[in-house]
């Protein structure tokens, strides 16, 4: 695969009273792993909800590849073979 193709969407909490720190981890882990990153910050509260629901997610980042959801930190940890 081609630094070019390698595309990620990440949707991450960054509001002024919260920056989630696993968002900012999911950003650099995948800009470490070669990926251009489409970053949705999420600025507020309603915003973070109203994704969650849409998705049907639990919890952000929510990281997306190929049109596909890898998940939140974890999964996203586990897929590229960190620790």
């Amino acid at each position: 695969m081609s630094m070019e193709s390698k595309k990620a969407v990440l949707h991450r909490m960054v509001t002024p009273e919260h920056i989630c720190p696993f968002g900012v981890e999911s950003l650099q882990l995948l800009q470490q792993a070669g990926y251009q990153v489409e970053d949705h910050q999420l600025t507020t509260r309603s915003e973070v909800d109203a994704f969650m629901e849409a998705e049907d997610v639990q919890t952000t980042p929510q990281t997306y590849i190929d049109g596909k959801r890898v998940g939140g930190y974890d999964e996203l940890v586990a897929m590229l073979g960190q620790k």
